[in-house]
């Protein structure tokens, strides 16, 4: 399998290695400086690499290094070698005598970047109902099982067959037996805020729900006690002014009237911590083997917050299901840090899963590229805010000391969202195989594991949308969320609200 190096990378490389005498870009977190970044790493590219190879579309008498063939055939390794050592008995100089590891790294991530966009945009099919795919493995047909949400964001089967799925806007739905979505929507449930990225998230099922009747969700609120101004006239284009928000976990019960009840707040962030950013509130919730519950919650667009342990903000915390903290949390002990962390150094991790051995797989965003999987370590530091495989100002470095590498990596993103290992027989081939749902690219991928290996993938498929979660019913089939493509070409901010829909994959002979 080829791993793609980062993005953070391949900016800093661009910038260092055609312009030794220009003066470095500031290393702001923000994502104009990450644009203009990587617009001088093109000017760089130009000057020094386009006499021999060409320029996207464009052909030299070396190979285009914009040519897909190519770089499929290359793993990030390969080409880290060759441009190092260069090629004996060609033109190609060794690099590796000029310009720093860092630099070369960041070159192949933007090389695969400016390669992803000479391609065609996905072709975007409204309606996928009755499509029929022959994967790899198995041979699948696409059914709808409920359309009329708006940009759903979690999904979770109750015991008796049905499934509710949160919506953003701040509705929580049902899903009958039969395939249904009830018209009106779970009376009484926490108020949300929501804005850009903001709302209502995930939502998760007690694994003694028989008996306790227990319902989780993560949600955005607005800080308590905050006062909103008034609301200011907006010009064409603007958006309206974010507010200090925060990811909170809570849970409750269904009564027979489908109203929300016995509401308990289980997490909630000291009041300092709210921030007016509107980006990167994690949240996915999961239950481990011993029934503690999981749940991220992302580093709100400031990369510092990662890396501190005294703040709740850029990590994956553990407690118990009633919110207290167990006593066998990493750093349950130490003054000065949030006892709850399991694992700190994220970005903005929107997938859990844990597989059959117990080990926790998590999905992140990372800033250009570099997308992370990770296999999670209680206490590990998986390095945001000071190393990355994606284009990230201010970050250059790929490792370092104490850091966790990801598994395996993507440049150019996918955008990952939530993650479900499969563990039924309706697909026998797929049994054990670890499924990642994309954000851009309108794709589900197909993970083979072996042990904390990945050894091959596969896109199932990359035309019905944005991919948000996925997860495996009570009849053993993937059941899975879309929403309508958002951001560059569709004419939609990228955070808009859009029609999604719940379709399910059904084995064909």
């Amino acid at each position: 399998m080829i791993r793609r190096i980062g993005l953070a990378a391949s900016l800093a490389l661009g910038a260092a290695l055609l312009s030794a005498q220009a003066p470095p870009p500031a290393a702001t977190a923000g994502f104009g400086g990450g644009r203009e970044l990587q617009r001088l790493t093109g000017e760089r590219f130009t000057e020094n690499c386009s006499g021999c190879h060409g320029a996207p579309g464009t052909a030299g008498r070396a190979p285009n290094l914009f040519d897909q063939r190519l770089l499929s055939q290359r793993s990030d390794d390969d080409l880290f070698r060759i441009i190092t050592n260069g090629v004996e008995g060609a033109e190609m100089p060794a690099f590796g005598e000029v310009l720093p590891s860092e630099q070369i790294w960041q070159l192949i991530a933007w090389l695969r970047l400016e390669a992803e966009n000479t391609q065609p945009r996905p072709r975007f099919i409204a309606d996928p109902a009755g499509a029929v795919i022959a994967s790899e493995q198995q041979k699948f047909r696409i059914d709808v099982v409920a359309q009329g949400l708006e940009t759903p964001w979690g999904l979770a089967f109750l015991p008796d067959g049905r499934l509710l799925v949160t919506e953003r806007a701040g509705r929580l739905r049902i899903i009958d037996r039969k395939g249904r979505l009830l018209p009106q929507a779970v009376t009484n449930t926490p108020p949300v805020w929501e804005r850009q990225d903001a709302g209502l998230l995930d939502v998760a099922v007690d694994p003694d729900y028989r008996k306790t009747g227990w319902i989780y969700l993560s949600l955005v609120e607005l800080q308590p006690g905050y006062q909103l101004p008034p609301a200011p006239a907006l010009k064409p284009g603007e958006r309206p002014p974010n507010h200090p928000s925060m990811t909170v976990i809570v849970r409750g019960r269904l009564n027979r009237q489908g109203a929300w009840v016995d509401a308990q707040t289980l997490f909630r962030a000291p009041l300092d911590r709210y921030t007016p950013s509107g980006v990167h509130y994690g949240s996915r919730l999961a239950f481990d083997p011993q029934g503690r519950l999981l749940f991220t919650v992302g580093e709100r667009g400031d990369m510092k917050n990662a890396q501190d342990l005294s703040t709740p903000l850029g990590k994956l915390h553990r407690i118990n299901r009633d919110g207290s903290i167990p006593s066998d949390n990493p750093f349950v002990n130490r003054p000065d840090v949030v006892p709850s962390i399991w694992s700190w150094g994220h970005r903005n991790p929107q997938g859990l899963a844990f597989d059959a051995a117990g080990r926790l797989w998590e999905a992140e965003h990372g800033p250009s590229g570099g997308d992370e999987i990770n296999l999670i370590q209680p206490g590990g530091n998986y390095g945001w805010g000071v190393v990355s495989m994606g284009i990230q100002p201010g970050i250059a470095a790929r490792t370092a000391p104490g850091m966790i590498g990801p598994i395996t990596y993507y440049t150019p993103t996918i955008a990952p969202s939530g993650i479900a290992l499969y563990r039924g027989n309706r697909y026998p081939s797929w049994s054990g195989n670890l499924f990642v749902t994309g954000l851009a690219g309108q794709q589900l991928r197909r993970l083979v594991l072996d042990g904390e290996r990945i050894t091959h993938e596969e896109v199932l498929f990359k035309s019905y949308g944005r991919v948000r979660a996925v997860t495996t019913g009570p009849d053993g089939l993937l059941y899975v969320l879309l929403q309508r493509p958002t951001g560059q070409g569709t004419g939609q901010p990228l955070s808009a609200s859009t029609p999604g829909l719940v379709i399910r994959l059904v084995p064909l002979p």
